[in-house]
């Protein structure tokens, strides 16, 4: 709410559904990918509001060499910009569509 980290972990990717089902309703930002859009989805069932951004988007809030770290923290720092474009999360069958398109 005033722009300050409030939790800084890190998880494995067996564990971001048991962390994210017990944490209240929030903001959550990703850079979009073909698999961000699936766990998207899934915290978006959760309850939580999910917005994707473009990786070129992100890419200017990284403040030191490219790392886990550094990354989400430009995330972070991205998707509170009121200026920020977001990709809207795509479907199943949307996903389905565009795998065949570019095959």
């Amino acid at each position: 709410m005033h722009g300050k980290a409030v939790l800084k972990k890190q998880l494995r990717r067996d564990q971001m559904a048991a962390f994210f089902v017990n944490l209240p309703p929030c903001l959550i930002g990703m850079e979009a990918c073909g698999s961000a859009h699936h766990g998207a989805r899934k915290l978006q069932s959760m309850r939580h509001k999910v917005r994707l951004m473009a990786p070129q988007f992100v890419k200017p809030y990284v403040k030191t060499n490219k790392n886990d770290a550094a990354e989400a923290e430009a995330i972070c720092e991205a998707v509170g910009r009121s200026n920020m474009r977001f990709v809207p999360v795509k479907n199943v069958e949307q996903q389905a569509v565009l795998s065949v398109m570019f095959q």
